[in-house]
């Protein structure tokens, strides 16, 4: 700010001590290549506008300086001087990935969620579902909810007249889930990935539609099409398709060339009406703090962040976020919905509690099913083993946890999750 006020000879005398930096540069990376005279020069002129400097010439004098030495460093400046825009450009850029990967590296890292194991603390890819099209938001609402929200409109609407049917694998007795294939694809529409393929039918016709891999669409069909007050978590959802298979309420189909449980979701429509319509919300977007678990060790009750390239049923090095449920030499066990830590209900954070109430949109806590390696049923116990972790989702329902492939090893804990900059929700801000 007082640069605004400052004089023309103090300007000029700042400009000129900036030449002299330059100057100075020049003659260290390139005397070994000056020749005689050309040294002698920039010496000379380097010098002389230094002396200029101290005795605290006016702008004038400087002026004139600057000048004579500039013309100098234009003839032996090589690639230091003068650079071309292009050099700068690239310098200044490099220069930035390296602060990035700095700060990426040992201080905060940003870390997308893309499943919903820890829902509704933190958010993965999540539907909005519109009941009816006077639901939707108009244009302007769909780009101001893509800034906002990251949110992507789906909508279906029917070929023909008909009743809705949706393919599921499984079922009668295994778990069930809405049919669906991999297929190549393209995020932002240019970027190649690969995407999940989901079928739909009215009456004898299809439909189709490309979702990220993460998203859930178990959930929007349990909310769409089979929602009736019943169900309260992913496990009523199943049991609610299971008892509708056992009971007939099907057709069997041929979907990607093999025979499929098609279940009748009651639901008829009309050629041209909307089948189905719903909002892709991304997940929620935040900074990990690196710094912190190097001097100080997880605590029970903290999301914390780690890899998951010792865990052997993954196979894969990813990034999770889960809840710390149990330290070294903890036991753990599961009473649904409670959790159990050293034979008394989990204590550290407030998703504990609430989740043992099944407060609000808190589920509770759920013993694993039958392909979960621990914790199946409430008579169960675990004891976690030196320089391990045990973690679970808040959503224990829905996520892919400790319970299924055993324990985190401290060397692969990351960090713990520090605030939520994007989407702009309720979550912004500190994380919980």
């Amino acid at each position: 700010m007082f640069g605004l006020f400052a004089s023309a000879d103090s300007k000029m005398r700042e400009s000129a001590t900036n030449w002299l930096e330059v100057a100075d540069k020049v003659w260290h990376f390139r005397r070994d290549v000056l020749s005689a005279k050309d040294a002698a020069e920039l010496r000379q002129e380097t010098e002389q506008l230094r002396q200029e400097v101290k005795a605290k010439a006016g702008a004038a004098a400087l002026k004139e300086n600057i000048e004579s030495l500039e013309g100098v460093l234009r003839r032996t400046g090589g690639a230091i001087y003068p650079k071309s825009a292009l050099v700068e450009n690239v310098e200044f850029l490099l220069v930035a990935a390296l602060v990035i990967i700095g700060v990426r590296t040992f201080f905060v890292q940003p870390f997308k969620i893309p499943t919903n194991s820890m829902w509704p603390t933190y958010n993965g890819m999540t539907p909005e579902i519109f009941s009816k099209p006077a639901d939707e938001p108009g244009p302007l609402a769909v780009a101001a909810r893509a800034v906002a929200f990251g949110a992507w409109p789906h909508r279906l609407d029917a070929p023909v007249d008909g009743e809705v049917l949706i393919p599921f694998y499984g079922g009668p007795e295994n778990r069930a889930y809405v049919h669906s294939h991999n297929v190549p694809g393209h995020t932002w529409l240019v970027l190649p990935t690969t995407l999940r393929e989901y079928t739909i039918f009215v009456g004898d016709r299809s439909l189709t539609l490309r979702l990220p891999l993460d998203f859930d669409f178990d959930w929007v069909a349990s909310d769409a099409f089979f929602q009736d007050g019943t169900i309260k978590s992913p496990r009523d959802f199943i049991e609610k398709v299971n008892a509708k298979i056992r009971a007939g309420a099907v057709e069997m189909r041929n979907v990607d060339g093999y025979p499929t449980y098609c279940v009748r979701t009651g639901r008829f429509v009309k050629a041209g009406e909307r089948v189905l319509s719903f909002d892709e919300r991304t997940g929620d977007q935040l900074f990990v703090d690196r710094v912190t678990y190097n001097f100080s060790r997880p605590e029970v009750g903290q999301g914390f962040v780690f890899s998951t390239r010792n865990i052997p049923r993954i196979n894969q090095d990813q990034y999770f976020v889960k809840r710390l449920i149990g330290v070294p030499g903890d036991t753990i066990e599961i009473h649904e919905p409670a959790i159990y830590r050293n034979g008394q209900p989990i204590t550290g954070a407030p998703a504990f509690e609430r989740n043992a109430q099944r407060t609000g949109k808190y589920r509770g806590y759920f013993n694993g099913p039958s392909d979960a390696q621990y914790l199946q049923s409430p008579a169960d116990k675990l004891t976690v083993p030196p320089a391990s972790f045990f973690a679970m989702g808040d959503n224990s329902g829905s996520s892919f946890d400790s319970r299924y492939w055993g324990f985190v090893a401290a060397k692969d804990v990351i960090g713990r999750p520090l605030f939520i900059y994007f989407p702009f929700t309720s979550h912004w801000g500190p994380t919980r």
